[in-house]
């Protein structure tokens, strides 16, 4: 339950800062929905179908390299993702801050989205399943800095649609996204580290006990 909770309320960062902050404003930030946003100025298709279709293909690549188990929280996760985004874009609301607090808000939001779910041991079924396919077969490649180089290509791929401005604004913020999940992750990892510790200590005292 604790598991399923950290998904649920990742998701909940992720969408609304997408949906409420970025997609007003055009920011393209490297993820699903940027690249939906994309793909949404040469076709006729609302954003939210766009999107929902693109989770749907990461869910096979989710089910096929990273396995049945990973993939049913990741399953759950997408289908927090697809109603959350496509209910909250439904809303229409833009929230009325100045651009660059509202950037710094959406990335720090999104950075602990994905921090959530992925210390749940699930995906947000977006660009992160590359990167942690990636990390699966190449343990030295660092999830939060492989997802950053992913987000920066897909919003170079935006640059015709949304100019020079909109692609730096969006480094900018898969800059601070992946950071702010780097440190999470390094210091969930070093709390498991010092578990591990402490029960190897435990098991020594019972033993010589």
């Amino acid at each position: 339950m604790r598991e399923i909770l950290r998904i649920v309320i990742g998701n909940i960062c992720i969408t609304s800062a997408y949906a409420f902050i970025t997609v007003p404003r055009h920011v393209v930030n490297g993820g699903v929905t940027s690249f939906s946003m994309i793909l949404h100025a040469f076709l006729p298709v609302d954003i939210s179908v766009i999107t929902n279709c693109v989770t749907v293909v990461l869910l096979g690549i989710c089910l096929y390299f990273l396995g049945k188990a990973f993939l049913m929280k990741s399953l759950l996760s997408s289908i927090c993702y697809m109603v959350m985004f496509s209910s909250f874009h439904a809303i229409g609301y833009s929230l009325s801050i100045p651009v660059l607090p509202a950037i710094i808000l959406a990335a720090i939001l999104v950075g602990i989205g994905y921090y959530l779910c992925i210390s749940a041991g699930s995906s947000t079924v977006g660009f992160d399943v590359l990167a942690l396919v990636l990390h699966k077969r190449y343990e030295k490649l660092d999830v939060a800095i492989t997802m950053r180089y992913i987000n920066i290509g897909v919003i170079l791929l935006g640059f015709a649609s949304y100019g020079g401005i909109s692609i730096l604004i969006g480094i900018g913020f898969t800059i601070l996204q992946t950071q702010v999940l780097k440190l999470l992750l390094q210091r969930n990892e070093q709390k498991i580290q010092e578990a591990s510790c402490d029960e190897a200590t435990v098991s020594k005292c019972i033993v010589k006990s």
